[in-house]
């Protein structure tokens, strides 16, 4: 049988020419194809070296570094699972996660030693490591002892790869188990639909605890032989200054907005570049337009979430169609997906409803909620996606919003992306966001909380009073409020669950 693990898959991918630099960092460090063989080796040995049980959990928190790259390549290459947590959490979450996923290993950044361990060890964790963004830690130091000859482990398609765990806004995180088979079906489908081609040069510049940075980029540059510069953190300037080195950027809208405020970045500054990608939150029209108009370059938009990675996406072959701004495109090659009513029924083209979805790439269930996991399936096994779009008369995929910030306002459905679209056109109007918060008469209502441009003052009763020409009355927001900025989550996406709960008695 044919070894089905991601590992040996991305490996086959590595060019002939193993001196030939992979990896070149922000603080001039270059790392060579043959150092990520040799690294990822001696990572699996030391895990393997642990007596582990099949299936066993490595947790990282860690800050973003190369080795933690190594790190999670070698813990599928080993044959283990890989649970990566986003660096901004605290005690009680990792405490959670922890005791949900009960991992074998934990690995993080020294500083938090102190905190980390005591809760790992309380829980039954056996082994806690420390590995640090300038090649530190107790991690290191114990593989340093270990053969750079790893034999990759044997995995079925279906065996478990990686724990994703979802961000929680309603009750408790969920894990996603995503199996080796999910990320390699997407990663092979990306490379083809993407366009990848020899000399393809990606810039890195997202965290790696996440789905787009993780899977999406480094699965991409991996499978194609490609070499990533690779920066710890995002900063516009550097990854302006690097875009002459560059093919293909991937990004959230939040960094093309912060690049597009910095006068260097024009055509000729990105006149090597062949893709920029955006997701992981909605882009703004203007943002798509304006970069557009500075940079000749077309945003290709995508959709995908932690349970499936990568569902649709705008195309990027000009003879198979546009890339259409405030669309998420085209269902990507093995995926199906679909737009039912509350009742399960198909839906009209251009009628909003609940996207449903099923393919290679759509995960197996949450850890330990095999109750959660039905509820979120449907009897024809596809799964509930929580997002509410609609498709048009050309196949284009539109997300409208999820169903949980779907606002029944006096029994009517508002759908708070089409209320933001409109308040998004009104000059001055950076940003806004739309919240649905309890009301005596009408049950629910929509608040609305704006961002204004630089050097524009807003009035939010202004506001209110110009939708009023535009939109149905039951659409109106009943407030709106004009700050600073809006709360987001480390991917740029708006944490409406925060701005629900700081408008909950505004009419109570």
């Amino acid at each position: 049988m044919r070894n089905q693990n991601l590992f040996a898959a991305l490996r086959e991918c590595f060019p002939a020419d193993l001196d030939a630099v992979s990896v070149e960092t922000d603080n001039a460090l270059a790392y060579s194809w043959r150092d990520l063989e040799r690294g990822t080796a001696m990572l699996a040995n030391l895990l393997a070296s642990l007596g582990l049980p099949a299936g066993a959990r490595v947790a990282v928190q860690v800050e973003k570094s190369v080795e933690a790259m190594m790190l999670y390549l070698a813990t599928l290459r080993a044959g283990f699972v890989f649970l990566p947590l986003n660096t901004a959490y605290q005690s009680a979450e990792i405490e959670y996660f922890i005791g949900n996923a009960e991992p074998a290993v934990v690995v993080c950044s020294p500083k938090n030693f102190g905190w980390v361990s005591k809760i790992a060890f309380k829980a039954g964790t056996g082994n806690v490591f420390t590995l640090g963004d300038d090649r530190t830690g107790s991690l290191l130091e114990r593989a340093a002892h270990c053969s750079d000859r790893h034999e990759v482990a044997v995995n079925a398609q279906d065996d478990l790869a990686a724990i994703l765990y979802t961000s929680g806004t309603t009750g408790r995180s969920k894990g996603a188990m995503l199996s080796h088979g999910n990320l390699l079906s997407n990663a092979r489908v990306l490379k083809n639909y993407w366009g990848w081609t020899p000399g393809d040069v990606l810039i890195h510049a997202l965290p790696i605890f996440h789905v787009h940075g993780l899977f999406v980029a480094i699965h991409g540059a991996l499978i194609n032989g490609s070499k990533m510069i690779w920066l710890a953190r995002f900063d516009p300037k550097r990854v302006i200054r690097k875009m002459p080195e560059a093919t293909v950027f991937m990004g959230v809208p939040t960094l093309y907005v912060r690049m597009l405020a910095d006068p260097a970045l024009d055509r000729h500054t990105a006149r090597n570049m062949r893709l920029f990608i955006a997701g992981s939150a909605p882009l703004l029209i203007e943002t798509f337009n304006e970069w557009r108009e500075r940079t000749g370059h077309t945003i290709l938009e995508r959709y995908g979430m932690s349970e499936t990675i990568m569902l649709t996406s705008n195309p990027y072959d000009a003879s198979t169609g546009e890339r259409r701004g405030g669309t998420v495109g085209f269902p990507l090659p093995g995926v199906g997906l679909r737009v039912r009513g509350d009742e399960g029924q198909d839906l009209p083209t251009d009628q909003i409803g609940n996207i449903q979805v099923r393919g290679p790439n759509v995960f197996k269930g949450y850890w330990r909620m095999p109750e959660k996991t039905s509820e979120e399936f449907t009897d024809d096994g596809w799964f509930k996606t929580g997002d509410v779009g609609k498709i048009d008369g050309h196949g284009y995929v539109t997300i409208v919003g999820r169903s949980k910030d779907l606002i029944i306002s006096g029994g009517y459905n508002v759908y708070p992306a089409e209320i933001e679209g409109y308040i998004n056109g009104i000059p001055g109007v950076a940003e806004s966001a739309l919240v649905g918060v309890p009301h005596p008469d009408f049950g629910e209502v929509g608040v609305a909380v704006v961002i204004a441009k630089p050097g524009v003052k807003l009035d939010g009763n202004e506001i209110v009073a110009r939708l009023k020409s535009q939109l149905a009355n039951f659409k109106i927001p009943k407030r709106c409020f004009v700050v600073d900025e809006l709360p987001r989550n480390t991917m740029g996406k708006v944490q409406k669950n925060l701005l629900r709960e700081q408008h909950r008695q505004l009419f109570s």
